[in-house]
């Protein structure tokens, strides 16, 4: 299986999931599956929400770029994982993006202060500089 990442007992991260991944997935406890993939990428895999139905597993697809942080669809995605059920598996190509992902919807449901971000960040070998997490980060430290 695709080396997925725990951020907490209700989020993990991953790269590209094959259909094999999915069916251990849904074996191992998980509930959803959200592809932060755009169809426009390379290896983007057109029939995934079918495979991961087929397994019993929720599925959402919220793009969101690799290289740009995006307010609203940031914010999109956060809402997506609100409504999906519990356990969810949060991917992309390589994980980076998802690992972002899955650490700020962490975050958010445990109230954790942009300096204990950082610290779970390092825990988990994310890189501070993710567009996404670093958007986060700063919006966060305006508001605290």
């Amino acid at each position: 299986m695709t080396e997925i990442k725990k951020i907490s007992d209700q989020f993990s991260a991953a790269g590209q999931v094959s259909p094999e991944d999915l069916q251990q997935a849904a074996q191992a406890g998980f509930k959803s599956v959200l592809n932060l993939r755009s169809p426009a990428e390379t290896g983007f895999v057109n029939d995934e929400q079918e495979q991961a139905n087929a397994v019993g597993l929720e599925y959402a697809n919220i793009p969101l770029s690799p290289t740009q942080a995006n307010q609203e669809s940031l914010n999109q995605a956060i809402q997506e994982i609100e409504n999906l059920p519990k356990p969810i598996l949060v991917h992309c190509a390589a994980g980076a993006r998802a690992s972002a992902i899955a650490l700020i919807a962490a975050a958010n449901q445990q109230g954790l202060t942009p300096e204990q971000v950082k610290q779970k960040a390092q825990e988990l070998s994310l890189k501070l500089e993710q567009p996404h997490l670093q958007q986060f980060l700063q919006e966060e430290s305006t508001i605290s």
